[in-house]
């Protein structure tokens, strides 16, 4: 299966919810969900029949996909590796995504979104405690220091990025430093400080089949 490449609007207006996809313009007036709220395709605006239960699962499944940018064979992976972990297998699932490099990128604000963040790690623009990463899903540990290069620091989409995160409303398993232009994994995160509106029970019970 090939990378996405359409469209990223239309898949928020798919899932009938914005994952903010394509940074500030998800918050601002201008995005399709607000604008045009229905699923592509239907002329008529509203859903042509029932959802069944299989196809509730399926659609929470390809939503928290395509939050997080991850094909199916490698979101297949994270899941049987939560589900080795102990504790809650859904939780597991998204506490792994919630730790991929690109991710962490995202929510330190560095990058206005996933996509963004994952080009500035494959260009060479990160590092992870000192050391320079290339691979957006390289797992950051707690402790772990990710720092955006000088190079990267003047790039109008970073620097506009940089100005636009609240630092008040930073995810509370993040520390970002004083200067801005690092920060740290506090510790693991847990399922009330993630926020993505997804239900990871479904998914579980849609792989358990």
């Amino acid at each position: 299966m090939a990378r996405y490449v359409g469209p990223s609007c239309k898949l928020c207006r798919r899932e009938g919810t914005k994952l903010f996809l394509k940074g500030q313009r998800c918050r601002s007036d201008r995005c399709a969900v607000e604008r045009r709220p229905y699923v592509p395709g239907e002329r008529n605006q509203q859903r042509r029949s029932r959802t069944s239960e299989y196809g509730l699962q399926l659609r929470e499944k390809q939503k928290t996909k395509r939050i997080y940018g991850i094909l199916e064979q490698q979101f297949r992976g994270y899941f049987h590796k939560a589900a080795r972990q102990k504790g809650v297998t859904g939780e597991n699932l998204l506490k792994l995504l919630e730790r991929r490099l690109d991710n962490v990128v995202y929510r330190l604000g560095f990058a206005p979104s996933r996509k963004a963040a994952r080009q500035l790690v494959r260009h060479r623009h990160i590092q992870v405690d000192g050391r320079r990463v290339t691979i957006p899903s390289f797992l950051i540990e707690p402790g772990h220091v990710v720092t955006i290069s000088e190079k990267a620091r003047d790039m109008p989409m970073v620097k506009n990025s940089i100005q636009a995160t609240d630092r008040n409303n930073m995810v509370p398993y993040l520390h970002l430093d004083e200067g801005g232009f690092s920060g740290r994994l506090e510790g693991h995160p847990s399922r009330e400080d993630i926020p993505v509106q997804v239900n990871e029970q479904l998914i579980v019970e849609l792989y358990s089949k």
